[in-house]
């Protein structure tokens, strides 16, 4: 499966299929949170919250993939992917693109 940000693939003919869509919303561990918060007293980076943003993007894209592979898709174009806080130390990652199929 080829995953693009473009409207195009190099040297493919495309057919569209349709959109595709995965999301996930995703919480890190309390403890992680609340020494997560005492970081940002202090500065630096979070990596509690920056691994978590990973997994969940590395879900999201899976679950993207699944569903164009469910549509007998080759590739996805345009893709695209969105975050949303949802509560304190939750966030939804949204991805979505256009399914294609090689001529």
């Amino acid at each position: 499966m080829i995953i693009v940000n473009t409207d195009f693939i190099t040297g493919k003919e495309l057919e569209t299929l349709g959109m595709v869509k995965g999301s996930v919303i995703q919480a890190k561990h309390v403890g992680k949170d609340i020494m997560s918060g005492l970081k940002g007293l202090v500065g630096g980076e979070l990596t509690a919250y920056s691994e978590m943003m990973n997994e969940a993007r590395a879900k999201a894209t899976k679950r993207m993939v699944e569903e164009a592979q469910t549509m007998g898709a080759d590739g996805v174009i345009n893709v695209r992917y969105t975050s949303a806080a949802v509560m304190q130390g939750a966030a939804e990652i949204l991805v979505y693109g256009t399914a294609v199929r090689f001529r």
